[in-house]
């Protein structure tokens, strides 16, 4: 295939496949696909609901188009699938957005076209899940008549400084000739340039295990925050001191929510499993991780009590909701495990986060959100995630929220510590 002869279709229009769909749409026809026709409808008036891109940067995709339509995707050839991919209850990797990616794209493809998948998974599911539904609905073979890449997303919602084009792309393809077209495609638009490997399993592995690293730092530092408030000390004092070594993590505790790093190491605990081995260390992080929303709302109201506030009925402000700060992405948001936590013990709880649009709590997790806090009701009050608007509030803004004896539980260290200030 040449490369000055492609017609990109993009297949999910999320926080990973809009910035991709930009930049190839600057060079190269584009055809951004999604099912969410409001999605598509806001996009061709250069509105992004993720706040990720302006319309200034939209408006310089000079190539790009968008569609719900699947018979738009007729005349690409290459394929780009950047779709989710979460787990379910029981924490096993939920590949159903994948796998109908993979059966909209097949009617479609034609000899000599080109797949690519940047959405995260085990190491293997791209072929041995993806390129069977290819096949048989296509009617094509793998490496004789189309071909399949893998180039893992690095996408970071929220951040403006490690954007697409400035963050190394590992590239990957089903064999040589794939592989080296992928890696030029990609180098084309990504000015920080490519890591190529010589498999798509490696580069599975690859980012499956850039997000279980950091999340089993975080479970290291939320165990020593269990671990500090037993002993009687201030968890960040003691990382801060431990902090002037040259070589100590800046990890912080904390929740661990989103679509990454919350979610990737579970894909690869499948795998694991399936082969007949049980990943100990990494499955211990998880719990660990998964535990301190219930943890933040248990100490919440030990600490109420002990100021001689009844938490039964008492009002309880959360301040945020979204996974991080200065994000609208609710995406398996941990806020929510404090929230139920506090419900357990017949609290009355409101939420208040200026960046999530009331439609979107309301839907994703049936919440009423606050317009604005009333002051002085408020029992006690969680700061759960930084954004900048809180930060800006101050303190004193905050404590305004609260009633005189109220507590205040800062679990992102926006604030120094002072009476009646509480932190993991």
């Amino acid at each position: 295939m040449d490369i000055k002869n492609i017609k990109i279709a993009v297949v999910g229009l999320g926080y990973v496949g809009l910035p991709l769909l930009v930049e190839f749409g600057k060079r190269y026809p584009t055809l951004g696909f999604d099912l969410n026709s409001e999605r598509i409808n806001s996009l061709k008036q250069q509105h992004d609901s993720t706040l990720e891109l302006s319309s200034a940067e939209l408006a310089e995709a000079k190539y790009a188009e968008y569609s719900d339509a699947s018979a738009d995707l007729t005349d690409c050839n290459v394929f780009i699938v950047t779709v989710p991919t979460p787990v379910d209850h029981h924490k096993r990797p939920l590949l159903e957005p994948l796998q109908e990616a993979s059966k909209t794209i097949a009617p479609y493809l034609k000899a000599g076209d080109l797949v690519i998948y940047e959405s995260t998974v085990y190491p293997g599911a791209s072929e041995e899940v993806c390129v069977p539904i290819l096949e048989e609905m296509s009617g094509l073979t793998l490496n004789e008549s189309f071909f399949l890449g893998y180039s893992p997303e690095r996408i970071n919602p929220g951040d403006k400084v490690h954007r697409l084009t400035t963050i190394q792309k590992i590239t990957s393809g089903s064999n040589k000739a794939a592989a080296e077209f992928v890696d030029d495609l990609y180098n084309s638009i990504i000015p920080a340039g490519t890591h190529p490997v010589s498999s798509i399993k490696v580069a599975e592995a690859a980012k499956v295990i850039e997000n279980t690293q950091r999340d089993l730092n975080i479970a290291l530092i939320n165990e020593l925050c269990l671990i500090f408030h037993k002993i009687g000390i201030d968890t960040e004092e003691v990382l801060n001191a431990a902090g002037t070594k040259w070589n100590f993590l800046p990890f912080r505790p904390g929740l661990v929510g989103g679509h990454c790093i919350g979610v990737d190491p579970y894909y690869l605990t499948y795998k694991a499993e399936s082969l007949g081995y049980r990943p100990e260390v990494i499955l211990a992080g998880r719990r660990i991780n998964d535990g301190m929303g219930s943890y933040i709302a248990d100490r919440l109201v030990k600490k109420m009590t002990q100021e001689k506030i009844n938490a039964v009925d008492a009002n309880v402000l959360i301040m945020g909701l979204s996974f991080k700060e200065n994000c609208t992405d609710l995406r398996n948001t941990k806020v929510i495990d404090i929230l139920n936590t506090l419900h357990t013990y017949n609290v009355k709880v409101d939420v208040y986060d200026p960046w999530i649009e009331p439609d979107t709590a309301k839907k994703e997790y049936g919440l009423s959100l606050l317009k604005q806090p009333d002051e002085s009701k408020y029992d006690a009050i969680i700061v759960a995630v930084a954004h900048d608007e809180f930060r800006d509030m101050g303190l004193d803004k905050i404590r305004k929220f609260g009633k005189s004896n109220s507590v205040i539980f800062d679990i992102k260290y926006l604030f120094p510590i002072e009476e009646n200030l509480y932190r993991l």
